[in-house]
């Protein structure tokens, strides 16, 4: 098959930082220490893979100080920038895990959340990490705050889509204060949910948190249709936009960036499976490229075990 890859490996500049390709690592729980030599080292082994951006793993930010430091932290944005690629990290609100839905904070507790992300995006800058990524999807809890469905609150956290908005926006501040204006605030949102929010109504969010600082918007899940249709809406706001699901097959990657639909792909399980996959992209070697089947074993069957996730094809 006799693809034209380039579209790939062109750069994007974001404020002063140039992302040197189009593929982005995105955020996968491993079940290894981040700061670990474990940990660290599959995060060299894929940046060195030739990936442009690597988002690590959703880290939640009540372990920053104590659990996680600037220094720790730096050892890990060493490795991942050691050839090359950009290193961002994405921030929990709350212990990965844990079950906790809006209507059970009280404002205290929402605001020492809001607090706890300016502190711990001021020690990912310390660290070197050239931005941060709040996770405000999947149902998680910042997007439960979005979602009418889950959002039950009476207060202006609740409500209207204004309220609805707040703690999104509260964290994107936040995350602003503790990173300074020189490294990128990426933001991970669901588009819609079914019988709960629309996409016009993700479309004002977006544009709201775009106003507040918000840098790279990161459109997640995705549809089996078209590549990155879910992703394309947004694009119409000014800022870069990742698109996701199933971009380690080449064609639809290169669908989605040549149709316009995004401006990144997040290859996530690919990866996974090869490390070099974007090193043999680059180099035509397609037929050399370990492959996801979707089994699901090594990866989601060892994260439900609490185990390191593997590829069962990688070897």
């Amino acid at each position: 098959m006799n693809l034209d890859v380039t579209p790939l490996f062109e750069p994007l500049t974001v404020k002063d930082r140039t992302i040197p390709n189009r593929i982005v690592m995105p955020p996968m729980v491993s079940n290894r220490s981040i700061v670990g030599d474990d940990g660290i080292e599959w995060y060299r082994e894929r940046a060195a893979g030739g990936v442009g951006l690597v988002i690590v793993e959703a880290t939640a930010v009540n372990r920053f100080v104590e659990e996680l430091t600037a220094e720790n932290l730096g050892r890990l944005v060493e490795a991942i920038h050691e050839d090359g690629a950009l290193a961002a990290i994405q921030l929990f609100p709350v212990t990965f895990g844990s079950d906790i839905s809006p209507g059970e904070l009280t404002l205290e507790q929402i605001r020492e959340i809001v607090q706890l992300f300016e502190r711990a995006s001021e020690i990912c800058a310390r660290a070197g990490f050239d931005g941060v990524q709040p996770h405000g999807a999947h149902g998680y809890l910042i997007n439960q705050f979005f979602s009418p469905a889950n959002n039950e609150r009476t207060d202006e956290y609740g409500g209207i889509l204004e309220n609805r908005m707040r703690m999104g926006i509260e964290v994107v501040r936040a995350s602003r204060k503790g990173l300074g204006e020189d490294r990128l605030i990426l933001y991970r949102h669901t588009p819609s949910q079914k019988e709960s929010y629309t996409i016009e109504e993700s479309l004002a969010f977006a544009e709201k948190l775009v106003s507040e600082g918000v840098d790279v918007l990161d459109i997640s899940p995705a549809s089996e249709e078209l590549p990155a249709d879910r992703a394309e809406p947004f694009r119409g706001l000014g800022v870069p936009v990742i698109a996701v699901n199933q971009m380690d097959d080449v064609g639809r990657a290169l669908e989605a960036l040549n149709e316009d639909r995004a401006d990144l792909i997040a290859v996530g399980r690919g990866l996974i499976a090869d490390p070099l996959w974007p090193e043999k992209v680059r180099d035509g070697r397609l037929d050399e490229l370990v492959s996801c089947t979707r089994c699901n074993e090594g990866c989601f069957g060892n994260l439900r075990e609490g185990i390191p996730i593997e590829c069962v094809m990688k070897d």
